[in-house]
């Protein structure tokens, strides 16, 4: 039969239930980040189905688990530091009956940079050690958020917080004077200063503050251990315990903290890891 005629074909109850079914779960899964599995990506990781939500976790850390009772998947942020090869999750289910789920981290090689620079650039004093040690410990906890509701609606596509050029991307490691430093763990945005920083999804304020790397910072917690933040900015237009919705202004553009001009730093995290942000971009 031709084309024409296959799609002149009666449409049973039954097929038009199957056909509706399958487009409402592409149209929530296309919703979700990219699904890449490499260091510094996301992996997706099918539960089956089940009446209630099931837990997951990596390494003791509860992950981010969508869908419905049709099928549920668990999202893995996957550490930079994660060497390729097999990688294991925990599920449990409501009755409590945990099982490990297998999955393969692919490998991924991210651009490097050799600069050099003069060395008060790179090199610390004692007092700007100390305070970025006491800095590092507050963040790890505020990146330890976990809470619920999780985000509505499966909608987890975010939206830039700010438009403009990539200037810098996830991943990229610098080495400083032969120095390695950490690989880059957001994606930078060029913008001109005092340029309106928008939140990329709805989310709740849970830290602000002037950092020494990051300058003036807002973090949002978007729930289920999925978590934003934007750096360097000129000033900050929330206080922490504020709920806003996609699109609050959150502060605008600046170059506060280490920067050597207005940009905007945006970072995601997912189970208290850094992400790359543009798999959660459409």
């Amino acid at each position: 039969m031709g084309a024409l005629g296959a799609l002149l074909l009666p449409v049973t109850s039954t097929q038009a239930a199957t056909k509706a079914g399958h487009a409402a779960k592409t149209t929530a899964t296309t919703l979700w980040p990219r699904a890449l599995a490499v260091p510094g990506g996301i992996a997706r990781i099918n539960l089956g189905a089940a009446l209630a939500r099931p837990q997951a976790f990596a390494g003791g850390v509860p992950l981010l688990v969508l869908g419905d009772a049709k099928g549920w998947a668990a999202l893995v942020g996957i550490p930079l530091s994660t060497a390729p090869g097999e990688a294991r999750i925990r599920a449990q289910d409501a009755s409590g009956t945990p099982r490990d789920i297998a999955y393969t981290v692919a490998p991924k090689r991210y651009v490097e940079q050799r600069l050099t620079v003069a060395p008060r650039t790179v090199d610390l004093s004692p007092q700007d050690q100390t305070r970025y040690e006491r800095e590092h410990t507050h963040i790890a906890e505020v990146m330890a958020t976990f809470s619920e509701p999780l985000p509505a609606a499966n909608a987890l596509r975010m939206t830039a917080p700010v438009a403009g050029r990539r200037s810098s991307s996830f991943g990229l490691r610098r080495i400083f004077n032969g120095q390695p430093r950490n690989p880059h763990s957001g994606m930078d945005i060029a913008a001109a200063q005092g340029t309106p920083v928008h939140a990329p999804l709805p989310g709740k304020v849970i830290d602000t503050g002037d950092y020494f790397f990051n300058g003036n910072t807002v973090w949002l917690d978007h729930g289920g251990g999925l978590i934003s933040m934007v750096c360097h900015l000129s000033s900050i237009a929330v206080q922490t315990g504020d709920v806003v919705p996609i699109g609050a202004v959150l502060g605008a553009v600046g170059a506060t903290g280490r920067a050597t001009g207005p940009h905007l730093h945006w970072g995601v995290v997912l189970n208290r890891t850094m992400v790359d942000p543009a798999l959660f971009l459409a």
